[in-house]
């Protein structure tokens, strides 16, 4: 009888270590497909504030960098709220940059220039858009251009 619980206890260790090398062999080739299904295209960008209309001649009063694959990172003070909105709007710049309807700014003239650089979902992306003041720039995206 003891021989025969040996025997059995044996067999199962066996059995559980063939399953176990069964898995482990398996799981390579799962962690291959899982990252090949995980391809994305890239999304880095860097978003810029220059005081003034003219990028060239004015100051940089602010540079952030956005990335928004595989997770929202960067120096954008709220990137996953960025990516989201870039993301819900089809990184539609200009749709971002207009002023909400219900704003209530003064007509004064202090322009403040936002830039969008780099590449958006595999795509080159270059986009400048000048707001007459800084009331107009805080009335616009939600979290794309308050950095």
């Amino acid at each position: 009888m003891r021989s025969m619980t040996r025997v059995l206890g044996l067999a199962a260790t066996t059995t559980a270590l063939t399953a176990l090398t069964a898995l482990s062999g398996v799981a390579p080739a799962d962690a291959a497909q899982t990252g090949a299904a995980r391809l994305y295209a890239p999304s880095a960008l860097v978003l810029t504030l220059v005081d003034g209309d003219d990028v060239e001649e004015g100051t940089v009063l602010r540079a952030v960098t956005l990335s928004c694959m595989p997770t929202a990172t960067g120096t954008h003070p709220d990137p996953a709220g960025a990516c989201t909105e870039l993301r819900a709007s089809n990184a539609a710049f200009d749709t971002l940059a207009a002023t909400g309807s219900g704003a209530m700014c003064t007509r004064e003239w202090r322009p403040l220039t936002v830039t969008a650089d780099g590449i958006w979902e595999g795509t080159r992306v270059s986009f400048r858009h000048t707001f007459a003041n800084r009331c107009a720039l805080e009335h616009s995206s939600d979290a794309v251009f308050s950095f």
